[in-house]
């Protein structure tokens, strides 16, 4: 053979060494997400965790500040170099980036039947036939206490609002601790950790909420009413100053122990146990009003992921997914995050305590989710959910009364969203 037979033959041997490599790589999966709060979480158990039990696929996350995820995501996305998964905002956001064709359908994976319909609404197109996004976790609605305080007042955990309104009359007695800890400030909180709090047993949950949505039901009637009439019993036991209150004073307030009760979302549970790790918490549900009655939380969704649809690893990035709706991915998750819950109806326990607390009561009360987030904010002004923190933080304020809260926020709706015109 000449020489220059012997140097094609190495180099046909060495390009099929290199074609056989190349197919033997793994598949390089890139997450994208907003949660840059979360990346130790990835790298160092979740990811390791998945390529132990799939070690031809490498994952690699790669979050974006919050407030500039969306712009960023859809760039990327319009560019073509959008990674193979992509995290999804609840509701609208998601649905948009599916109408444009970068989020495909998941209704073939399997790990799908693992999730209820109120699971999938955040993540499913609006006649609920597509979904999207794997539902991920949420946070659920609740009281936390400070059991030292009850203990002091001599108060027990309320079941019912009579019991609830008993407890503050006893705490503000006793002189020592702010009964309700809850400024309106920033507003928001007076509706989320308020009215949506303690609203969906009033107002039937899940048939209340979509009774909204059909034009069944009012803002300024039934159980939409009775809850801004509960929220305003609130106001006698709130802070001194609260009306001057922001969100981060209240955490404050209550990490100290300078209060009693905090209406709370469980995102605050790993707040608290960084800000005073000897704050002895305690929680407690959304109470109810009558007897016989069932309690209901605000389940709400927080992240899903979903597929690039022109993403290079669409099986790979399907095998990935299809664990994250696994009891393996909702163990590690939920005890990585207290207070975040995966929505997969499987089996997993919660480390911390009072987290599992919140988790526990999925089994004895029903669920929804905050009325204005499915349909009724899509509308810029007015805003259903804007609308509701400025109704309820009015009413807080004494600006308001219940009837005059429940009327504003109707009227605005009605104004825009045509199942309610003429309501």
């Amino acid at each position: 053979m000449t020489n220059t037979g012997r140097l094609t033959l190495g180099l046909c041997l060495l390009a099929a060494l290199g074609l056989g490599q190349a197919g033997a790589q793994k598949a390089t999966l890139t997450i994208e997400s907003w949660r840059n709060d979360d990346l130790k979480i990835w790298r160092d158990s979740i990811i390791p965790a998945f390529e132990k039990s799939h070690p031809d696929i490498h994952v690699v996350f790669s979050p974006t500040a919050p407030t500039e995820y969306n712009a960023v995501v859809e760039a990327k996305l319009k560019g073509g170099t959008a990674g193979d998964i992509i995290a999804c905002r609840p509701f609208d956001a998601s649905l948009a980036l599916y109408k444009a064709k970068y989020l495909t359908s998941l209704n073939t994976l399997s790990g799908m039947k693992n999730f209820s319909t109120v699971a999938r609404a955040a993540w499913s197109t609006d006649d609920g036939k597509t979904t999207f996004c794997v539902p991920t976790a949420a946070v659920i609605h609740g009281f936390l206490y400070n059991k030292a305080a009850f203990k002091e007042a001599g108060v027990t955990v309320p079941k019912t609002e009579k019991e609830f309104l008993a407890a503050l009359d006893k705490l503000k007695a006793n002189g020592k601790y702010a009964p309700l800890v809850m400024g309106t400030k920033d507003q928001w909180e007076s509706a989320t950790m308020g009215y949506q709090n303690i609203g969906p047993t009033l107002w039937g949950g899940e048939k209340g909420r979509t009774g909204l949505l059909k034009g069944t039901a009012q803002y300024n009637k039934g159980g939409f009413l009775q809850a801004f009439e509960a929220l305003g019993r609130w106001k006698a036991y709130l802070p001194s100053g609260y009306q001057a209150l922001a969100y981060p004073d209240a955490q404050n307030m209550f990490a100290q122990g300078r209060g009693a009760v905090y209406p709370a979302g469980s995102w605050d549970i790993a707040t608290f146990r960084t800000m005073n790790p000897k704050l002895d918490l305690g929680a407690f549900a959304p109470y109810t009003f009558a007897a016989g009655q069932k309690c209901v939380i605000d389940d709400h969704p927080d992240i899903g992921f979903g597929l690039n649809a022109t993403g290079k690893n669409q099986a790979a990035a399907r095998t990935f997914l299809n664990w994250m709706a696994g009891d393996e991915f909702a163990k590690l998750y939920a005890n990585a995050l207290p207070g975040f819950y995966p929505l997969a109806n499987v089996s997993y326990k919660v480390n911390d305590p009072v987290a599992q607390q919140f988790l526990d009561w999925r089994k004895t009360c029903g669920a929804s989710f905050r009325s204005s987030y499915q349909l009724l904010s899509r509308n810029a002004n007015p805003n259903n959910e804007n609308d509701l923190w400025n109704a309820s933080s009015q009413l807080l304020n004494g600006k308001m009364t219940p009837k005059q809260a429940a009327d504003f926020v109707q009227k605005n709706l009605a104004s825009w969203y045509a199942p309610q015109k003429g309501k």
